[in-house]
């Protein structure tokens, strides 16, 4: 994609005021223990208190309200493990349009029934991106509907900036800001929003290092490609688009990785003292925070808190 059509500060601006009606303005939470155990001042943006219980739907609400009036009628469709499907397909119910979802026949069980549940057709698939990507466009040629991509697409991107836009404003000025890197939407989406609004503030990605390809990418100068994540963050195993490798280099996102113990250890804190029901793809912020400590220390650092779709039945399977 050119430059000239990269999403801009402008956009996100755009996106907060076509999906006011629709977004939830989340919290922001503070926590002395937390700040104490850190040696920071953390700011928690709660984007698990969402609609649809993630971020997600902010950028999926977005691209959904960006279309005329003829293309929305034919719907809308999308590939995703989870959160971006029940995002698009809720996004799609607020609009009354078909929603059409490309699921992996591993996804998460409660992310799947959300789906289902906002009356998106599911269609399962393969596994693996080629599946998913394949399957998203046999789907789109055979209805007409419009291809939102979980990560890639402007629109989509720009709307994720909005809960970086909020946390500035409601936890007041930032030195850091922290969000989970999967595909690159929310990171790069959080990049623009920031630096729109304080361009000394520091953005810093959050990666499992089982599935490193950002950090690998923004290290060699190219973006890595065929990498097969390995990582408890189901969340955060697409690898980063091309869009949101050249907004990551353009807005000077630096990516810390985190093994995936230490994520569950930082997803088992929050939910200790900040009284969350977090995901592991949400927890790794926090977690970045904790690994790196020394450099967060004595800043003012931002968090945002992507998700809260855990797996209740694995946790409860008799209940």
């Amino acid at each position: 994609m050119s430059a000239a059509l990269l999403p801009t500060y402008a956009d996100v601006l755009a996106a907060r005021a076509r999906i006011a009606a629709h977004a939830t303005r989340t919290p922001v939470l503070r926590s002395r223990t937390l700040d104490a155990l850190v040696g920071a001042e953390l700011r928690f943006k709660c984007e698990n208190l969402q609609r649809a219980g993630a971020f997600k739907f902010r950028g999926a609400c977005n691209a959904v309200w960006s279309l005329d009036a003829a293309t929305a009628a034919a719907g809308v469709v999308t590939h995703s493990s989870g959160n971006h499907g029940a995002a698009l397909a809720l996004a799609a119910r607020t609009r009354g349009i078909p929603a059409h979802v490309v699921v992996p026949d591993n996804a998460v069980r409660a992310k799947l029934a959300a789906i289902e549940a906002y009356g998106a057709r599911v269609h399962p698939c393969e596994p693996t991106l080629a599946a998913r990507e394949r399957n998203a466009e046999r789907v789109r040629l055979e209805t007409g509907a419009t291809l939102v991509h979980p990560y890639t697409d402007p629109a989509v991107i720009a709307g994720q900036g909005t809960a970086a836009l909020e946390l500035v404003e409601d936890g007041g000025p930032l030195d850091v800001l922290v969000t989970p890197v999967g595909g690159g939407g929310l990171v790069s989406g959080s990049a623009l929003a920031a630096h729109g609004l304080d361009p000394r503030i520091e953005v810093i990605g959050a990666e499992p290092t089982g599935a490193d390809d950002a950090a690998r990418s923004l290290e060699g100068g190219v973006r890595v490609q065929g990498l097969v994540p390995d990582t408890v963050c189901d969340g955060l195993r697409g690898l980063i688009g091309e869009v949101n490798f050249q907004l990551m280099r353009a807005e000077r996102v630096r990516v810390l990785t985190v093994p995936d113990d230490e994520t569950l250890h930082a997803m088992r804190l929050m939910m200790e003292r900040l009284k969350l029901v977090v995901e592991p793809s949400s927890a790794i912020a926090f977690a970045a925070v904790l690994r790196y400590r020394d450099l967060f220390r004595g800043r003012r650092v931002g968090l945002v808190v992507s998700g809260g779709n855990i797996d209740l039945g694995a946790l409860f399977p008799a209940a």
